[in-house]
Order: C-alpha cells, then sequence, then structure tokens
C-alpha cells in the first residue's frame, strides 16, 4: 500500500553500541550515511546534507524528534525540493551478539508522485543500499 511507511530490517553483526555510534557521530556517519557537517544527537537539533543520485544533489533538511540512546533515533526529512516533511527512524534492539536494525520512512506519500528521483521505488532502493550494504559493511568491518 503505498501510504504504509516504507520499513527496512537488516541484522548486523556487530553489538547496539556501535551502531549507535555509526549512526549519530558525524565523523563515522560521513565514512557510510551522509556527509554531515554538524550533528548531534539532541531533540530538536537541526542539520542539512546533500544526497547525490547520478551526478544530481538533493539537499535535505532535518530536525531530530526522538533520541533513545542507544536505541532509538528520529528526525524529519525533508527536500528542499520538495518540502513535505517526513520521518526517518532508527531502532536498534540485541539479537544475541547481533543487532536488528529497523528503518522505517513515512509519510513518502507527501511528496508529489511524477518525479522518479523521489518516488517510493527509489527511496526504498536508497535505503535497500544505505542500510543493507553501507552501514552493514561498515559496522561489521570497522
Amino acid at each position: 500500500m503505498v501510504n504504509e511507511p516504507l520499513i527496512k530490517e537488516v541484522i548486523v553483526n556487530a553489538p547496539a553500541s556501535k551502531v549507535w555510534k555509526a549512526l549519530t557521530d558525524k565523523k563515522e556517519m560521513k565514512k557510510w550515511y551522509f556527509d554531515i557537517e554538524d550533528f548531534k544527537p539532541k531533540i530538536g537539533y537541526s542539520f542539512k546534507f546533500y544526497g547525490e543520485k547520478e551526478g544530481k544533489k538533493f539537499p535535505t533538511s532535518c530536525i531530530i524528534t526522538e533520541v533513545e540512546k542507544g536505541k532509538k533515533i528520529a528526525y524529519t526529512w525533508s527536500y528542499d525540493e520538495h518540502p513535505a516533511i517526513t520521518t526517518v527512524t532508527f531502532r536498534l534492539s540485541d539479537e544475541g551478539d547481533k543487532t536488528k536494525v529497523r528503518l522505517t520512512h513515512e509519510g513518502l506519500e507527501k511528496i508529489p508522485t511524477g518525479d522518479r528521483d523521489f518516488s517510493r521505488q527509489s527511496h526504498q532502493q536508497g535505503w535497500e543500499s544505505i542500510i543493507g550494504t553501507s552501514l552493514k559493511r561498515y559496522v561489521e568491518k570497522n
């Protein structure tokens, strides 16, 4: 269903503390996620980054809405080009000596549908690459 949140889960072979650091330390984030100039895992903190796909840049503005240290971080996610406010949430849970990472991206239906770069499918492919490949590879090798 189109209005349902996009959810991506992955089990990584790393403790939750290591995954949390990768999700909240701007130096680590730069290595697998986005180069965010300033980031603090604090409710109300705003940050901006530039995603890129096939040479096109996508300025994105965010405000942190929830922080549960070591377990959950959520923030608004709004493209400057399509300023609908969506929400991205990362939840971590222990799976023995591994960690389950659950990403939820809500509100994608608010983004106008005619631009394939902003489509649900494009977001699904992006999060698959970011969570399923980049984050997993980063925390398991470092």
